[in-house]
Formats: structure tokens, C-alpha cells, sequence
């Protein structure tokens, strides 16, 4: 495995760099300050990214469709980088058009939507002029078991009706959202559970669907939203269905593959913002005649910082790897483990980081708390830890029937009588 970054990656990795120097960073307070105003979108998006756009940097998740298309056609492993750097700002990865839900959901399209369905709906979404959303998680039921969503898309002559219940509908209070992909049952008595499931386009302003409410996460209103969403009767075109009746498994993990490693990426940059603001920190300021990091504890918790992240890196690079050359099915074991270490690492950095600052680590002076917020939150979006770690297990346990008494190669009990 070779993680060099290619001259290409390299290259547009230092613009991405000093873009975020130049246009992003210098605009984090007036981001804060316009949105707690309730200005959203902020006044300075739509110039953030026409200047991104302009200087080609745009799009680079996904290779385009065709030649003139917008994309950088990076792999998943020189893209992994570019997704640390947009993670230290939390609203960065928009003005590249390469923020979550919309990163999801184009690749769906690209990789299952018919000609119609793309030209209606993934090139808008490549150009950045509209945003999308993705309806899955419902509150009646532990949708960490996916076969456990119950919203029904039921065939009726040339349409479908959707009627159900979902939250964590991601996006879907932007007043730029115009496209949900819905993930429901259209054949719930399959006696294979896998595929029971389908998924479909439903414009957001469709007769029957209602934003009920804009759910609060950890007690703060995303302004983007994360909301419950009911749809009573909601018709659409039948020809809105992505691929067939019964895939919609298949499309959600092709679709959470590639997410994961753009969630872990960004993660990972967080990380990186929080280690660094706690070891100048350390340097700041004095307890009991000391610097902060003269102290054993506050040292353990910045070499123990940089340790971990360095861990958790390479093995999302690794996984980007696998990805790239094996598909996600390849590396799904990769997958669940990344899902699985990194928020957990950026949970423990980021705890540290506040302990560090004291009380100020506590306030909206620093980054620190939506740092924590999003290592937390990130333990439970696109599955939670325990189903992920579950999976490594059950693919280890496997893995040993092939090689099974290996433990009488090493182990040496006593002879007995």
C-alpha cells in the first residue's frame, strides 16, 4: 500500500490549504455572528464559492460525468486529505460543494440514477444550485438496524405514496434543499430482509410532506437542520425510484462507504484544530508556577493526542486505499473500524482540549465545545459504535474458521497422565 499523495493531490491540497488561509478562516466570527443574527445563509456563501468554483477547486469528491463536467476525478485516497483540511472549519466543505448530505446523495445519482433523474437532479446539485437532503432515520424504531424502517412506498398505477415518519433528516431546513432521497419498504413481506427496502426522489415540496420541526441536537438548533419529517400520502412519479424495487440497501451501503471516509476525514481535522489550540494553550498560561504543559498530565494528554491521531489517519488512509482498490464491499471491515476509532479519538482530544482551557473551553470563545458536539454526535450518525465494533467482531470470527486450530500451533499446555 503506498498513501504517497499523487503530484496532483499535492497540488491542489496546498490551493485547498490557502483558500481556507485566505477566504475561510478570517470568516469564522462573522459566520458566528451572522447566523446567531439568524442570517442563514451566511451573506458571503454564494461569493465563497463562486471564487472556489473560479479557481477550479470544486466538486472534489467526485469525478464529473463527462469531460466538462465540474470534479477533480480524485480517488478516494487523495481526496481523504482535502476532507481534513475543510474539517477544521465545520462550514468549509460547503463552499467547495463538498459537504454532507449533498456529497451522499450526488454519488448516488452517479452511480444509480438514469439519465433523466441525473440531469433533473445530480447536475443542479454539481453546480451548487440547490442542496439535497437524505430521509432514513426514523424515531419509531432503532434504525441502526436499517431493516427496521418501516415508512412505506406503496405503487399506485404511475405513481408511488410515501407515508411515514423520519428525523435526522440532515439539510432539510436549508432554504436552498430542494431534493430528498427517502428510504422506505415498497416489499415488506420479502422474506429477505435486504430487500424489502427501496430508495426515491421526492422533491421537498411535494403535497404531503411537512417539516415538523428542525430536531435540536445536544440542546443547539442546526441552522441547516436535522429535522422530523411526515409524509402523509406524498405522491410521486413512479419513475422518481432509484434503480429497482428491493436495492435500496444496496444503494445506502455503496452510499456510506465513501461518506464514511469523508466523516472520518473531517473528523481527523478536527482533531487537528483542537491538539493545536491545546498546546498553545499549555504555553499560555501557568498553574503553581508552571507552565501548563510542564505538568505530567497536560504533557501525557498532547503526546497521547498526537499518537492517536497519527493512528487513526493512516487507517482511514488505509481504508481510502481499499476503497479505491477493492470497492467499499472490500473494505467494509476497514470501514465499521474507522466509523468506530475516530469519533472516539476526536472525543478524547477534544475533552482534554477543554480541560486545558478551563472554563473558556466551555464557551463559544472557542471551538472547542461544537468540536465535542460533533465527536459525539458522530458516535451515532451512519450507525452507531456498537454496530460498527459488532461488525469487526462477527468478520474476525469468520475470518478464523478458515484457520481454525491455530491455537494448537502455539499453545504448550503440560503433558498429562
Amino acid at each position: 500500500m503506498d498513501f504517497s499523495p499523487s503530484p496532483k493531490a499535492t497540488e491542489i491540497y496546498h490551493r485547498v490549504e490557502n483558500f481556507m488561509d485566505d477566504h475561510i478562516i478570517p470568516r469564522i466570527r462573522q459566520w458566528n455572528d451572522e447566523v446567531h443574527a439568524g442570517i442563514f445563509p451566511v451573506s458571503f456563501m454564494d461569493d465563497l464559492k463562486a471564487l472556489a468554483r473560479e479557481e477550479g477547486l470544486w466538486n472534489l469528491f467526485l469525478p464529473g460525468l463527462e469531460d466538462d463536467d465540474p470534479g477533480c476525478r480524485l480517488t478516494n485516497l487523495e481526496y481523504a486529505p482535502l476532507a481534513e483540511l475543510m474539517g477544521r472549519v465545520h462550514w468549509a466543505s460547503e463552499v467547495f460543494n463538498c459537504s454532507a448530505p449533498d456529497t451522499g446523495n450526488m454519488e448516488v445519482l452517479h452511480m444509480f440514477a438514469t439519465e433523466e433523474q441525473r440531469e433533473q437532479w445530480l447536475v443542479p446539485l454539481m453546480n451548487g444550485e440547490i442542496r439535497s437532503a437524505f430521509a432514513m432515520t426514523e424515531p419509531d424504531v432503532a434504525s441502526s438496524d436499517a431493516s427496521n424502517i418501516q415508512t412505506a412506498i406503496v405503487r399506485d398505477g404511475d405513481d408511488y405514496v410515501i407515508n411515514g415518519r423520519k428525523w435526522f433528516t440532515s439539510n432539510s431546513a436549508h432554504p436552498n434543499c430542494r431534493i430528498l432521497i427517502l428510504m422506505g419498504k415498497t416489499d415488506p413481506d420479502n422474506e429477505n430482509r435486504h430487500r424489502q427496502q427501496s430508495m426515491i426522489l421526492v422533491p421537498l415540496d411535494t403535497e404531503g410532506v411537512e417539516l415538523v420541526r428542525n430536531v435540536p441536537v445536544m440542546n443547539h438548533v442546526a441552522p441547516e437542520g436535522h429535522c422530523e419529517v411526515v409524509f402523509r400520502n406524498a405522491r410521486v412519479p413512479a419513475s422518481n425510484l432509484i434503480r429497482n424495487e428491493g436495492d435500496g440497501f444496496m444503494i445506502a451501503q455503496a452510499r456510506l462507504g465513501p461518506g464514511r471516509i469523508h466523516h472520518c476525514m473531517r473528523a481527523i481535522g478536527m482533531a487537528e484544530v483542537a491538539l493545536r489550540l491545546m498546546v498553545e494553550r499549555s504555553q499560555e498560561r501557568k498553574t503553581f508556577g508552571k507552565y501548563l504543559h510542564q505538568h505530567g498530565v497536560v504533557s501525557d494528554w498532547i503526546g497521547r493526542a498526537r499518537m492517536e491521531i497519527e493512528q487513526a489517519r493512516l487507517l482511514v488512509l488505509k481504508t481510502a486505499w481499499m476503497i479505491d482498490n477493492a470497492g467499499a464491499k472490500g473494505a467494509a471491515k476497514e470501514i465499521a473500524m474507522i466509523k468506530a476509532v475516530v469519533p472516539s479519538v476526536l472525543g478524547r482530544v477534544v475533552d482534554h482540549a477543554q480541560q486545558t482551557f478551563g472554563a473558556m473551553g466551555l464557551t463559544p470563545d472557542a471551538p472547542l465545545v461544537d468540536l465535542y458536539m460533533a465527536s459525539r454526535a458522530l458516535r451515532i450518525a451512519d450507525g452507531p459504535d456498537e454496530v460498527h465494533i459488532r461488525s469487526v467482531a462477527r468478520q474476525e470470527i469468520k475470518a478464523s474458521k478458515d484457520d481454525f486450530g491455530l491455537s494448537a500451533k502455539y499453545l504448550t499446555p503440560p503433558d498429562r497422565l
